[in-house]
């Protein structure tokens, strides 16, 4: 168990720094209200836990790997909580149809990279 829970924190650190990482890349890079960084990274997220778990129904990866990456990364790099309070800010400020693009997109796309990931997998 405790093999596990390292493995988890590992994963969940590592997927956390880089999403700060590129949450402030594409702020610096991209001045718009849209939030990119999240949206990148939650469709980025998707398409591995995808990849990941596509992996795992081919039994191409071990137990460890799937609660390194697909436990812990995944889950310390992509953030419903992030898009949540995002979704409501574009709200607040008023830009509706931003808002209701970035919900859908995110859902529609993210289920999609999802698909996508396992697509690819079953495919090789």
């Amino acid at each position: 168990m405790l093999k596990s829970i390292l493995l988890v924190g590992a994963g969940g650190f590592a997927g956390s720094v880089l999403r700060f990482l590129i949450s402030r890349y594409t702020a610096l890079q991209w001045n718009t209200v849209f939030p990119s960084g999240t949206f990148l990274i939650n469709i980025a997220g998707c398409l591995l836990i995808g990849i990941i778990y596509g992996l795992g129904i081919k039994q191409i990866t071990t137990t460890e790997l799937r609660l390194l990456l697909a436990t812990g990364f995944c889950g310390g790099f992509t953030t419903f909580s992030s898009f949540s309070f995002e979704f409501l800010i574009l709200l607040r400020e008023g830009h509706h149809n931003l808002a209701f693009l970035y919900s859908a997109g995110s859902i529609i796309i993210g289920l999609a990279a999802v698909w996508i990931g396992l697509f690819i997998v079953r495919s090789v």
